[in-house]
């Protein structure tokens, strides 16, 4: 769905990107590569452990980052309920109708930061009232002095590791004082003296309007343009870790060592390529702000939906804009110094949009309803409407950017409500001190909580909705809306619109499923009902099973192209000796019939006709028809996964084989109308125009048998031990035949007769398995 600078990787129709900082990519915890992952004890599944294409990632595997505070194996998560007195949060809420659609007084809850959270972010930096002087850190020409910066910054004497609290309170009437100053400049000052010192964020469009944001004084603006602005400083961080990682000799070491470069905010705020450009302490200053969970954490705690409009104070904002500034400044001398260049990576780019195409297109209309629903909907807190509705009218504005970014946390911060209701665990509403577990989407999605039992969200939400929210957020073949989002890896002023109508219409049938039966004239209403179906309808596009499905009929149609490849006119046949039948190729053909007739049982009724099995099979419609068969895909298990992988890499190989067959075709085509071919390549190209006539129907028999054993993937779960590895073992064996196919049809091979005995074995290997009734689809009648 994206492609990103280096090492490109092709999966389906979709780009990925093989980034040491991003999550989904190779090097992080959910490798973007076509290998299963290696077993994980940790991940709930059937039989042994689901791979991270798809179940989510355990607490203790992302310590921060976009996962928030996490737990260490083996320790029991501490929530804090906050006292009657700060709200209803912390009573159970009443129990839920039949199917758990009621929801848990959204009205009550009064925040959903905990205690010390609340205390930190909304109280500990106002304790200090000092006045103090804006030209004490700021020089004359108009740059940050640091030293008077950290000096704000307090150690503990144990092991003089940055003591938090102190920090935050020293830093509170800093944080005052640029706050001021920045509202006491007009647009044209701060340009003049700060848009230069943005650059190289390579996003300095929104960071001057983080600086229009603090002139305001509507609390979502504030939170929005901090949400910009530490994806964007993120994002800028990293380009200068990897620029200076990729310059310096030890890089080669670290590689050697097994380390990635550091992916999570935490890990990289404390890299030492980061320190060695802008100094530990600064570093220290960042990490009281954002990357510690020990910190103020802003960026965690409003990416994930926990902190309200009110809760984020807009000194802090501008506070990270002040610092933003200050690093170009010190990022500036040290380029100089060194004579080294920044290096920014490209930004994400979604392609073949037309596969998220899930809701119709969002008019005006639908989206007044929706704000009428978001008033109404027990699913949406009251303390976070402001962000629904701006994020309503920030669609409708045409800022598809800050519409999803808006929109993203307050479903998270929803499904919480919803997770903590149906679960019986109303204290995982709030968030958690740095030694705790908070929920996040990873845990919501989850199949099981942390404490093994049945996560009871998704039999809430049904396997639509599910299905939605793993393709969109988790998926690793999927846009990964939220992730990309929160790493600052795409460029927020050429986001797609047709990604942010999906979130949206998404969002607007769960305000009405999770809502009372008042609301029944809205729910019904002719402009929502489309939406409501449409959700109800909706199957997995970027699961591993989906993704295959849509390899398997791009084969097909590829295949389907051989017809009209052009071929030697019939009155010239004669000059290529050999053209004529070849008993071998027929003789294929025949074994290739046979094989038909035996998985007859297993296919739709009147797709065969006995005059001609393989025009009549072998088609495009059959396949197409196998592929809509609704297949699981939520929480597979395993050996689910691993026989997709495999068949996967199979469809591939097919696929490639068909290319270099059209190519190579239409290229000694032109050489034989040219006159340009050897004897020894005239008859070459005599055994490909042989080989074409049973390599079609030999392509056409393996996607059939790939469909098939799809439709009935699940079955393999009933094989026992041995007879797993027996089938794998077949399965490995056909993708060794269509890997060698792709060998010996490549233009500097054209081994057509070793091609013709291959196919000959493999055909055998099919027939003994068909007659042995080892495959799915046997298991599964």
């Amino acid at each position: 769905m994206c492609f990103k600078g280096r090492l490109p990787i092709r999966a389906g129709s979709l780009w990925r990107h093989k980034c040491p900082r991003c999550r989904g990519c190779a090097g992080a915890a959910g490798r973007a590569k076509a290998e299963l992952p290696r077993p994980d004890p940790n991940f709930p599944g059937c039989g042994a452990a689901a791979a991270s294409t798809q179940l989510p990632r355990r607490p203790w595997q992302h310590a921060e980052g976009l996962l928030g505070r996490r737990t260490a194996p083996g320790t029991r998560p501490q929530t804090r309920v906050q006292s009657s007195a700060r709200g209803a949060e912390g009573r159970p809420p009443p129990p839920g109708t039949p199917n758990g659609r009621e929801m848990a007084l959204p009205d009550s809850v009064t925040t959903c930061l905990s205690q010390p959270v609340h205390y930190a972010i909304c109280k500990l930096g106002f304790e200090k009232k000092d006045t103090y002087d804006i030209d004490n850190i700021l020089s004359g020409s108009g740059e940050v002095c640091w030293p008077a910066v950290t000096e704000h910054v307090c150690y503990l004497e144990s092991d003089r590791s940055v003591d938090y609290i102190k920090s935050i309170r020293s830093l509170g009437p800093v944080c005052e004082s640029v706050n001021s100053y920045f509202k006491s400049l007009t647009k044209k000052q701060f340009v003049i003296h700060y848009a230069s010192w943005f650059h190289w964020t390579n996003c300095t469009e929104v960071f001057l309007k983080v600086f229009d944001v603090l002139q305001s004084t509507q609390a979502t603006e504030v939170a929005l343009g901090l949400m910009k602005l530490t994806s964007c400083l993120e994002r800028a961080l990293g380009d200068v870790s990897d620029s200076m990682r990729s310059l310096s000799w030890l890089y080669k070491v670290y590689l050697l060592k097994g380390n990635d470069c550091p992916f999570l905010l935490r890990d990289l705020l404390a890299s030492e390529q980061l320190a060695d450009v802008f100094g530990q302490a600064v570093m220290n200053v960042l990490r009281v702000f954002i990357g510690s969970p020990h910190g103020l954490n802003l960026r965690n705690v409003l990416w994930h939906g926990f902190a309200s409009p009110q809760e984020i104070p807009a000194k802090y904002c501008a506070m990270l804009l002040f610092l933003t500034a200050g690093l170009g400044q010190l990022l500036q001398t040290y380029l100089l110094q060194t004579k080294s260049v920044l290096v920014h990576q490209p930004y994400v780019i979604f392609i073949s949009l037309e596969e998220l195409d899930a809701f119709p297109d969002l008019n005006s209309e639908i989206l007044s309803i929706a704000e009428e629903l978001v008033k109404l909907s027990g699913f949406v807190l009251k303390i976070m409407l402001p962000f629904w509705i701006a994020a309503l009218t920030a669609f409708k504005q045409s800022r598809y950017a800050d519409s999803v970014i808006l929109l993203l946390p307050q479903l998270e911060a929803g499904l919480r409500l919803l997770f903590t209701t149906t679960n019986k665990c109303p204290n995982r509403l709030l968030t958690a001190e740095s030694s705790a577990l908070y929920t996040t989407f990873d845990e919501m999605l989850a199949k099981h909580l942390d404490n093994e039992e049945v996560n009871q969200l998704p039999v809430v939400l049904e396997e639509p909705a599910m299905d939605f929210l793993w393709d969109f957020l988790n998926h690793q073949e999927g846009p990964r809306i939220r992730d990309h989002l929160s790493h600052g890896e795409i460029n927020l002023e050429t986001f797609p619109r047709e990604i942010a109508n999906q979130i949206v219409g998404f969002a607007i049938t769960i305000l009405c499923r999770f809502s009372d039966e008042a609301m029944y004239s809205l729910k019904e209403h002719m402009l929502i009902k489309p939406l409501m179906n449409c959700a109800s309808c909706y199957q997995s596009r970027f699961h591993p099973i989906s993704r295959l499905k849509k390899q398997v009929l791009e084969c097909m149609k590829s295949i389907h192209l051989w017809p009209e490849l052009a071929t030697v006119p019939e009155e010239q046949e004669q000059r290529i000796k050999g053209l004529e039948g070849n008993a071998e190729a027929n003789t294929l053909i025949l074994m290739i019939s046979e094989i038909i007739s035996q998985l007859q049982h297993y296919m739709p009724q009147n797709c065969c006709s006995s005059d001609d099995p393989i025009n009549s099979v072998l088609t495009e419609r059959l396949l197409v028809e196998l592929c809509d068969t609704r297949i699981c895909t939520l929480y597979s298990p395993r050996p689910v996964l691993e026989v997709v992988v495999i068949l996967r890499k199979i469809s591939a190989q097919c696929h490639q084989v068909s290319q270099q067959v059209i190519a190579g075709a239409a290229l000694r085509h032109t050489q034989w109308l040219n006159k340009t071919l050897r004897s020894r390549q005239r008859h070459n190209y005599r055994r490909m125009l042989n080989s074409i006539k049973f390599l079609s129907p030999v392509l056409r028999l393996v996607l059939l048998l790939i469909t098939l054993e799809l439709v009935s993937v699940h079955s393999v779960c009933k094989k026992n031990p041995f007879d797993y590895q027996q089938y794998l073992k077949f399965l490995k064996s056909v993708l060794q035949y269509t890997e060698n196919l792709v060998t010996y049809t490549s233009p500097d091979k054209n081994k057509w007769d070793e091609t013709m005995e291959l196919t000959k074995k493999t055909l055998i290997k099919i027939q003994k398995i068909s007659d042995r009734k080892l495959m799915l689809m046997h298991l599964a009648t």
